[in-house]
């Protein structure tokens, strides 16, 4: 007997379902919790005005990468795991995109499996993924040492080809059928992704997929409307409050400071 066909969507996490940077969106709590300095943050602060106004294309994503395995070297697993849970709904629930959650709820009314696969750690990915109701995660994997410390290195990088390698992975486990199955994503590294499944789509696309998106005659959508997700499912339960002020002043300082940049590079042209 063969076995069932299943059909999936799958979901980018930065600038598709949210509107910043999973990983750097985080930079105040690991703060609270003695794991960044000051200036670590500064730097968070500005990778993400950056990440707002020009996207993150292989060079950037390549930097960022290294900087991120020197910074958590020694960072434990649990700990950051638990960090990101306590802190979900201050953090990630003013920036998800209302037509990111439409279209989950279109999907599962479909009867697809909505996979969200992101090139941040599996520690924020997993938490995230069931914060929003997905059925799987995909997400970059730390190695560990015997206490459960991060070595610095990874395991394995849910990135480009990488990232389209673990979704055909998913795919022959769970007899899902890409050619009729859907993905969404912001970012010309995720075309291996895109190209796997029969409908790609083009979510808040940089300038590079936007082309290949016109190009190939790909569904392009604009993603703008956040939503506070308390009011579409029940909130996890929180521990001690971490981020209720620091998440927002992390927030307001990158709007700031994209808001200044945007102004003097409109006024540079």
């Amino acid at each position: 007997m063969s076995e069932a066909v299943n059909t999936a969507a799958f979901f980018d996490l930065d600038k598709t379902i949210i509107a910043k940077s999973s990983v750097l969106a985080f930079g105040r709590s690991f703060y609270r919790e003695g794991l960044l300095s000051r200036r670590s943050i500064a730097k968070s602060l500005y990778a993400q005005v950056v990440f707002m106004l020009v996207g993150a294309d292989a060079q950037k994503m390549e930097k960022l990468r290294v900087a991120m395995s020197a910074m958590t070297r020694g960072w434990n697993r649990d700990q950051v795991a638990s960090i990101v849970r306590d802190a979900l709904t201050d953090v990630i629930e003013p920036i998800i995109y209302a037509e990111a959650l439409e279209l989950f709820d279109e999907h599962h009314a479909a009867g697809r499996n909505v996979v969200i696969v992101s090139s941040a750690p599996l520690e924020v990915v997993q938490p995230l993924s069931e914060f929003l109701g997905a059925d799987e995660a995909i997400g970059t994997r730390a190695a560990i040492d015997s206490e459960g410390n991060y070595t610095g290195e990874l395991e394995f990088y849910a990135y480009g080809d990488y990232k389209a390698q673990a979704v055909r992975e998913l795919a022959t486990r769970a007899h899902i059928n890409l050619p009729e199955s859907y993905a969404y994503s912001d970012s010309i590294t995720d075309l291996p992704m895109l190209e796997l499944v029969g409908n790609p789509v083009a979510v808040n696309p940089d300038r590079e997929l936007t082309r290949v998106a016109r190009e190939r005659e790909w569904d392009t959508r604009w993603f703008q409307h956040p939503v506070r997700l308390r009011d579409r499912v029940p909130v996890p339960p929180k521990g001690p409050t971490l981020a209720a002020g620091t998440a927002a002043a992390a927030v307001g300082t990158g709007v700031v400071l994209y808001v200044w940049l945007r102004r003097r590079a409109l006024g540079t042209r």
